[in-house]
């Protein structure tokens, strides 16, 4: 965890934002696989590890702005608990730590929630993503699942310290960045006919787990990249295919990374995955070139997709003036995705507060198809962190229907993509800090040229 001081000051700034009433932060708990106490690795709720960094199972807290008072709700460890899992810290030394004096037990935070609704208290809560959560606001404050409503006021002060990484949170960050460009690395060097996506998955998570790091999210390692979250790893990778791998390191303070790479089955990318490999690379470029504070980061999407659509009209895919075709929707045939999207604590950092906030400042997003999964479209400030991740993919299900439908025939050559159905997809990713003056890569250089892949890859 950072100095008691961080986040001291943390719960602080958000008092003062908010203003009035009671916060209520809901942590998670240990959640089994298939009875109770096999359970999958607890991942405490992210804004809970922002304001009170205890990555224990089974808390909550209060930030009682009206009374003055800051209080984890936990129980101490019995003596059966011990026996199974050794000697803890107890949760008041943990809390002193972050600077919280007072804990009390967690039956206690019913009857304290009660009585602040009897004096007609405001309380403020946060979007849920997790059952447990809803049935805790169901006990303690009777709001059934599907009748929550979360505190806008709550959610803008989270979003608005949040996405503004401080210097050491971007140390914990490149922690990740470095180990996750490890785990890249180990993929290039193994990939080759012959072996399952298995093996190269396994290798990946080995780079992190070697670190006593967590994977920032379920590997990605497909010969199937056309498939955008392809998490099935029992294919054979066969001569000319090419592997995606999209994969990140969580560090033991929860921050994340997160990179993508296109790798050839063989020695050197054919001639074909190459063409299509450069255009999505210069994209790829284009947008990291246009990276500074001030600029609208839909418009460097919107770069970076007619990037794509001239090389593509050069290619015979495409064709009319590339831009009216990126406004049009014409490039998701080839891109239905976004370009990039903020990362911190979580991968996609806040996600579950709402992509209106995060990624938008409360700007209403695109409904347009391709468009409307951009996480991240409004203006750069110094202090985010995000990624960058143009790819190009030839979904047949998409192209078949797009084109039963003589959909954006004025921009797109159906007979030409009709022989790259076969291809599969592309996807390269690196993670970026917004400075004062541009944009610094966070973590180590992974190739991403084709002759930098095939150096290492030989």
């Amino acid at each position: 965890m950072f100095s008691k001081e961080t986040y001291i000051a943390r719960r602080a700034k958000l008092k003062e934002t908010v203003g009035s009433g009671l916060l209520l932060f809901l942590g998670n708990e240990e959640s089994g696989m298939n009875y109770a106490d096999n359970t999958y690795h607890f991942r405490q709720d992210s804004t809970f590890l922002y304001f009170f960094g205890l990555a224990h199972a089974g808390l909550a807290a209060i930030i009682d702005i009206d009374n003055d008072r800051e209080i984890i709700f936990g129980d101490e460890l019995s003596i059966d608990a011990i026996v199974w899992m050794g000697t803890q810290p107890s949760l008041k030394n943990l809390s002193e730590l972050v600077g919280i004096s007072e804990v009390l037990p967690s039956k206690d935070i019913e009857n304290y929630l009660k009585n602040a609704q009897t004096k007609k208290q405001e309380i403020h809560y946060l979007p849920t993503y997790r059952a447990e959560h809803q049935i805790k606001l169901q006990s303690w404050l009777g709001i059934y699942p599907g009748a929550e409503m979360p505190s806008v006021q709550f959610i803008l002060g989270v979003v608005n310290q949040r996405n503004y990484k401080s210097a050491e949170e971007i140390v914990e960050i490149e922690k990740a960045c470095i180990a996750t460009a490890d785990m890249h690395l180990a993929a290039m060097r193994m990939v080759r006919p012959g072996i399952k996506e298995s093996e190269v998955a396994a290798v990946v998570a080995e780079a992190a787990f070697s670190l006593d790091y967590q994977l920032s999210f379920p590997i990605i390692a497909t010969i199937n990249g056309q498939t955008l979250h392809n998490h099935y790893h029992g294919n054979v990778i066969k001569s000319g295919d090419m592997l995606l791998l999209d994969a990140g390191a969580e560090t033991e303070m929860g921050y994340a990374g997160d990179m993508s790479s296109t790798i050839p089955a063989d020695r050197t990318y054919t001639a074909r995955q190459k063409e299509i490999y450069d255009i999505s690379v210069a994209a790829h470029e284009a947008a990291v070139a246009a990276l500074k504070p001030g600029v609208l980061f839909e418009d460097v999407y919107d770069l970076s997709l007619k990037t794509i659509a001239d090389g593509l009209k050069s290619m015979g895919f495409m064709k009319g003036d590339s831009m009216e075709a990126v406004k049009a929707g014409a490039c998701a045939l080839f891109m239905p995705c976004g370009l990039g999207h903020m990362m911190g604590l979580d991968v996609h950092d806040m996600e579950n507060l709402g992509e209106k906030y995060v990624g938008y400042g409360g700007r209403e997003k695109s409904v347009q198809f391709g468009r409307k999964s951009l996480r991240l479209g409004r203006k750069l400030e110094p202090g985010f962190v995000l990624t960058i991740e143009p790819g190009i993919y030839f979904i047949p299900e998409l192209i078949d229907l797009w084109r039963s439908e003589n959909k954006f025939s004025e921009f797109i050559n159906y007979d030409k993509v009709e022989t790259y159905k076969d291809f599969s997809g592309i996807r390269n990713e690196e993670d970026y800090l917004i400075t004062e003056t541009g944009a610094r890569l966070l973590g180590k250089k992974i190739p991403i040229h084709t002759e930098e892949v095939e150096a290492i890859h030989c």
